[in-house]
């Protein structure tokens, strides 16, 4: 008898233990909205991936919108959220800055205001459209990240003020054949990233870019073979002006077009530009006309621009290259 209850005992174990890890696995999990997955909100899917996994999962998320705000938390790893398509499979929030809490008895601020927040590392996010469709009454981010060696391949980013910040220093993003559009300072912060082939639409006279790069990091953000357009009604768009001091940006091999002033990039804190490190290199349009840039940005020589590859700016203590 103390047998067959050890038995029953272990079976129930066993039965337990295969339940609570149903997900541990490769295995593809599938979002939709309209309950022909396994999950109806991309939230649940990512609660249920393990943490520090040594495999590469894959959220699958259908076409449909998806009002939800997410954290992809720092313990998760080799994760990868596929869209169906990029233009139908939407993730959206519409925080802004201004937004009271009671809890603090004042706006929510920038930094709260987030659809999707990439706290993890080795996150891939594909064919997705990320959108904060707040008012413009603040400050509103689409995708905030914090992780390191991130991937934002052919996805669409839709925001007005602050729509990207890439907010850790020291951390490595790679944005490929992606569509960011914004209004003021809409890509801002201190990470290193690399955009290829990218969309980038300015909907208002303002600014593209606000870096702060740390003064001990050698790169920041580096736009090659992008393609900057504008609304119908922007004529002065800056590339961007300096946010904090050794700010890094570069434009290289790109489409600049009429809407980009001459002088290029703006002073807009007057110590920051003594350090400020803002380069262009063989770019294209009537916007890419050096000759009235503003003193302190410079033009790289060939020989400079050979230097700048993905291997050389993703280099730290390890060499990470995107695999897409």
């Amino acid at each position: 008898m103390k047998r067959l209850i050890c038995i029953i005992c272990l079976f129930c174990g066993i039965t337990v233990l295969q339940a609570k890890d149903k997900y541990d696995n490769p295995d593809t999990l599938v979002v939709a909205r309209d309950g022909t997955g396994q999950f109806r909100n991309v939230a649940d899917a990512i609660e249920v991936c393990r943490a520090f996994m040594e495999y590469h999962k894959v959220i699958y998320v259908k076409k449909g919108t998806y009002k939800e705000k997410l954290v992809i938390p720092q313990w998760l790893t080799n994760i990868e959220i596929c869209g169906e398509d990029r233009n139908q499979t939407v993730i959206t929030w519409d925080d802004h800055a201004n937004i009271v809490l009671p809890s603090l008895g004042k706006g929510m601020g920038t930094f709260r205001t987030y659809t999707l927040r990439v706290d993890g590392s080795l996150i891939t996010i594909k064919d997705i459209t990320i959108e904060n469709n707040a008012a413009r009454l603040g400050q509103a981010v689409a995708l905030m990240t914090t992780g390191d060696c991130l991937q934002f391949i052919n996805c669409r980013f839709l925001g007005n003020q602050d729509t990207v910040y890439t907010g850790a220093p020291d951390t490595r993003l790679y944005f490929k054949n992606c569509y960011i559009e914004g209004t003021t300072d809409f890509i801002f912060g201190p990470s290193t990233a690399w955009f290829e082939n990218c969309d980038i639409f300015c909907k208002i006279n303002s600014y593209i870019t606000a870096a702060s790069t740390p003064k001990d990091i050698m790169y920041g953000y580096i736009f090659n073979n992008c393609h900057i357009s504008t609304a119908e009604n922007a004529d002065k768009v800056y590339l961007g002006r300096p946010w904090r001091d050794y700010g890094y940006t570069l434009f290289m091999n790109s489409d600049l077009p009429r809407q980009i002033l001459p002088e290029g990039w703006h002073q807009w804190r007057p110590e920051a530009v003594k350090t400020a490190r803002y380069l262009e290199y063989n770019n294209r349009g009537e916007g890419a006309d050096t000759k009235h840039r503003v003193g302190w940005s410079r033009q790289l020589t060939k020989k400079e621009a050979e230097q700048i590859t993905l291997q050389r700016v993703f280099t730290r203590s390890n060499t990470w290259i995107p695999n897409n």
